[in-house]
């Protein structure tokens, strides 16, 4: 495997404990290739060493995406559908996502543009006019404009379960806005497709303590990763390439919400560890 890392020295290619700084590269180039690992390979064996893991550290890391955008999709996990079901009970919306969740098409929508993401250790927000807000940890899929998947990174789909609860049709004003996006630590390259039974986990900080922790497996996933993408591609191009955000399971209960200072990390098998603070 291959971590790829956008940081202040470059972009970085971490292998077998060997870090590569990639000079002459660009970000778009590099993951919108479908023979993204195999070209990978050939430029590392160019590619004097730079340092290991520890001089990686030293570098600040920077989100790693270019002109991408980011699309999410929902209600993909049966705890995802319960959650959205409880907080819309109260607006009739509850059986939206009973339907959505059983429905041959998905739900996909826009989360950020490249410039609204944050990256590990940048600061997530959380909306000023929002009661219930909570963050949504996600396998994230990096795919070519050919819509192949070439790559996987962690994602957090911030969420402000309020708003939407209020309405479904306010979704936009719950999931995009400044801050309200992070991706990271690195992009995940692969020759072949990630492990079913890959881990991913969440943990929430609040002044030192830990006030929330959870985990599952994406292969708790209703949807498959490339039935999503045949509908994201659907009647819609991404020249550059595309990032989707694939659903949570793991959700905090209903009396749970984010306070300034908390401090979220989530870590997915393989990938490695996304943390932010929320200002």
């Amino acid at each position: 495997m291959i971590h790829l890392y956008n940081t202040s020295a470059g972009i970085v290619a971490l292998h077998q404990g060997n870090a590569f700084v990639l000079m002459h590269s660009s970000w778009d180039a590099l993951i919108n290739r479908d023979d993204a690992y195999a070209h990978l390979q050939q430029l590392l064996a160019q590619t004097a060493v730079a340092g290991n893991e520890q001089w990686l550290q030293q570098q600040t890391i920077l989100p790693p995406i270019g002109s991408q955008e980011v699309w999410a999709a929902g209600v993909t996990y049966l705890r995802s559908k319960t959650a959205r079901m409880e907080e819309s009970k109260e607006s009739g919306g509850a059986t939206f996502y009973d339907k959505v969740y059983d429905a041959e098409r998905p739900e996909l929508f826009f989360k950020a543009t490249a410039s609204r993401v944050r990256g590990h250790l940048q600061p997530l927000r959380i909306r000023q006019d929002s009661s219930w807000n909570v963050p949504e940890p996600e396998l994230t899929l990096v795919i070519t404009s050919s819509s192949k998947i070439v790559g996987y990174t962690i994602g957090n789909d911030m969420s402000s379960r309020s708003i939407e609860g209020e309405n479904p049709l306010y979704l936009p004003q719950a999931k995009m806005y400044d801050g309200s996006a992070a991706i990271g630590p690195c992009i995940l390259v692969l020759p072949q497709p990630i492990a079913p039974h890959t881990g991913i986990a969440m943990r929430i900080e609040r002044m030192g303590a830990t006030v929330f922790e959870g985990a599952t497996s994406i292969d708790r996933m209703k949807r498959t990763h490339q039935e999503l993408v045949s509908f994201l591609y659907r009647e819609y191009s991404h020249p550059h390439g595309c990032y989707l955000m694939t659903g949570t399971c793991v959700v905090p209960d209903n009396d749970f919400t984010l306070q300034q200072a908390d401090v979220v990390h989530i870590h997915i098998d393989g990938i490695g560890t996304l943390t932010n603070s929320i200002a």
